[in-house]
Formats: C-alpha cells, structure tokens, sequence
C-alpha cells in the first residue's frame, strides 16, 4: 500500500484547479474570436463538454482508459466503473504520492478540454444535437483510446512512446480531428470569398488567453504528479516557450502585415505553450527557447497548407494545436536531456515520437470522419443556411450575447 504525501496532493490538487479553469478560460477565447452572432454557440459548446466528460469519465471512460490493460488497446472497463476501486489510496501503477481519486479528477480535466478544443475549427457550422453526439463517440473511440495508448500502459507507451503533458493525446488527436471535421462539413457559406472574419472582442480573447497560460502550469507542472524538481523544469519550461512564440509570433506577422497585430500575439503565445506541452518535463530551459521559436515558425507557416487546401478552420486549431503538439512531441527526440528525465534525445526516440504521431494523427482523423459519417446518417448535423445567416446564438439557442 502507497501513502499519500500531503505536499504532492496539495499540489496536484492545485494543478487539477489550474486545468479545470482552462476550459472556462478556452470559451472566453474562442468566444472572442469568433463573430458576434455565434458568440454564446461556441462557449456553450466548451462548457457542455464538462458535464457531457464527467458522467462518461465516471461510468466507464477512466477505466477504459487507465484499467488493467487488454492487448494494449484499451483498459479493463470494468475495473473503475462507477469509481470502484478508486478510493483514497494512491496506485501503485499512477501517481503513486497522491490519492488515486484526485489521479482521477486530474485525468478527468484534461479528458475535458480535449473535445473541447476541436470546436474552433467548425465554428458556426455544427447544430447542437449533432455536436452532442460528436462529443460522446468521440470521446470513447477516439480519446479514451489514445489516452491508454499512451498514458495508460498501451501499446504507443510499451514501444517508448512518450507524452509529457498531452502534446499527442491532446493536441494531436484534437488538431487532426479538427481538421476532419472541416473537410467533412465543408467551409462556411456566410463568408464572401476572400473575406476574412475578424474577431468580435479581443479583449475578451486576451482574457481567455490569459486563463489559459495560467492554467498551463497545472496542465504541465502536473505531469510530475509531485511538487519537485521535475515539476519546476516543466512549470519554467512553459511560460518560457509561450512566452518565445509570442515574440516570433510577432515578428512575423509584423514582416508580413507590416504591422503587429494583438491577435496574433495571442494565438502565437498558445501555440508556444501547445508546443512545449509534451516536452516541458524532459528538457532543460534552453531547449524551451528553441522549441517555443520552432513551434512559432511551423504553426505560422502551417496556414499556408491550410490556405492552398482550402480547409475553413474558422478559428486554426489544426494549425495551433495539431502542429504544435506535433513539432513539440518530435522535439523531444531532439532536446531530451537524461538530467531532466528518464528520457534521452536519440534518432530511435524521435522514430518512436514520430510513429506516435502518425498512429494517433492518423486514428483520429479517420474515427472522427466516420463518427460524422455515422452521425449524419440520423439527421443533419450541419446547421442550415438560414440559420448560418442567422447566427447560430439566436436560431439554436434563442439568446445574444450582447444586448447593448
């Protein structure tokens, strides 16, 4: 029997705070970005997902996840069901100085925000009804799995596969399945080509970003599962790549606009901390410099891809999350340093970094088209033209989100 230590449950307790904000923090974010009339549609839709994700964490999704392995797919679901055998004691398999109960919470966070996250990139165009059944099957076939793969002794972390903080479970199975849910639905019909929908209240978007770099600290300092020395590496490492990226970010919409533009630095800022996600507790603080100007530089240049394709990601999660969490997850095979943590940069683990990201890129992307698929075959799942027009907040909802 483990025993719980009061100073590495106080911390993650703190650190489940932190990421549990980040939701919250990712509504005022994205409700910023959007445009005026789809305002309250898409907070509704990251709010939801921490009522939707708990009840399915609850009754089968932890287990699955971090159950007893079977054939390094999936976890035993009977294990954890209904939190049986989830108590105080901490396991001996995860997080071994902390209650094995707030290992569960933590988990449950991040299984949160992952969905959650995708909504960026079909703003506007995706009904509710259909939203909700998106979210359930996504959450069981894609993030449960992964997370096991990964995370919870599968087959990705037997082959060496290695994910700090969520850099591959996270933002990779998020950014690819944004990007099927784009080409599944097809681009906006309310926009003008050429046009470029600007953002509706940046202040509001600097106050989700806000939110969101404070609670990166939990989402990365967290994955030390203990208040000490790994977790002050992956804590500095954070703020210090966000904080490069924004710089980068900067310059080079200032190059190319000629000028600098607020919203760019904000989303330059959380591609930087995308990026260092899985990598902030296996290397040392200068690699982080590097690695938050390198993630600047491929997410930026990622819309060009985005462009010459013609994907509508209305507000770039592919681009932000799904290559930051892929630059940063093969940078660990670059700049992982053995003094920070058991891993050590080497051809052979970024291979390993690689053929994690292909498999989960690859999974999600193809479960997600085919849940769409699957869905649609009950209903629209696309909202319709005249709602489009409308704006989703007052035909699906019949609220505004100013009335001024």
């Amino acid at each position: 029997m483990y025993a719980a230590d009061s100073g590495d449950t106080a911390f993650i307790l703190l650190c489940t705070a932190l990421v549990c904000l980040m939701t919250p923090g990712l509504a005022f974010f994205y409700g910023g970005l959007v445009r005026r009339k789809n305002v309250l549609t898409i907070m509704m839709q990251n709010f939801i997902s921490m009522g939707v994700i708990a009840v399915i964490w609850i009754f089968g999704g932890f287990s699955l996840a971090f159950g007893p392995d079977i054939g390094g797919i999936f976890g035993d679901i009977t294990y954890h069901f209904a939190l049986d055998k989830v108590g105080a004691a901490p396991s001996r398999d995860y997080a071994s100085t902390v209650p094995f109960i707030l290992f569960f919470a933590y988990q449950l966070m991040f299984a949160i925000i992952t969905p959650a996250l995708i909504t960026g990139a079909f703003a506007g165009r995706f009904n509710f009804r259909g939203y909700l059944q998106f979210l359930v099957l996504w959450m069981i076939f894609v993030y449960i799995p992964v997370c096991h793969w990964v995370w919870g002794g599968g087959f990705l972390a037997r082959l060496g596969v290695v994910d700090f903080a969520g850099g591959i479970v996270v933002h990779v199975s998020a950014g690819f399945a944004a990007l099927a849910t784009v080409m599944f639905m097809g681009p906006r019909d309310d926009i003008a080509p050429g046009e470029k929908p600007e953002p509706n209240n940046l202040p509001l978007v600097a106050v989700g970003a806000g939110l969101l770099w404070f609670g990166w600290f939990g989402f990365n300092a967290g994955g030390a599962y203990a208040g000490d020395g790994l977790a002050a590496y992956a804590f500095t490492n954070t703020t210090i790549s966000g904080s490069i990226a924004m710089l980068v970010w900067m310059m080079l919409d200032w190059r190319q606009a000629k000028r600098p533009s607020f919203s760019g630095v904000l989303v330059g800022a959380v591609a930087g901390l995308a990026t260092i996600t899985p990598a902030a507790g296996y290397v040392p603080p200068w690699a982080a410099i590097l690695i938050g100007a390198i993630g600047a530089v491929v997410c930026y240049y990622a819309k060009c891809v985005q462009e010459k394709l013609h994907f509508d990601d209305a507000l770039e999660v592919w681009r932000a999350h799904g290559m930051g969490g892929v630059t940063g997850a093969l940078l660990v095979g670059v700049f992982a340093s053995a003094s920070i943590n058991t891993v050590h940069a080497s051809i052979e683990q970024f291979f390993l970094q690689l053929l994690g990201i292909a498999v989960v890129g690859v999974w999600s992307f193809l479960a997600s088209w085919v849940i769409l698929k699957v869905i649609s075959r009950f209903g629209p799942i696309r909202v319709t033209l005249g709602q489009e027009l409308q704006g989703l907040d007052e035909a699906l909802h019949g609220e505004s989100a100013y009335r001024i």
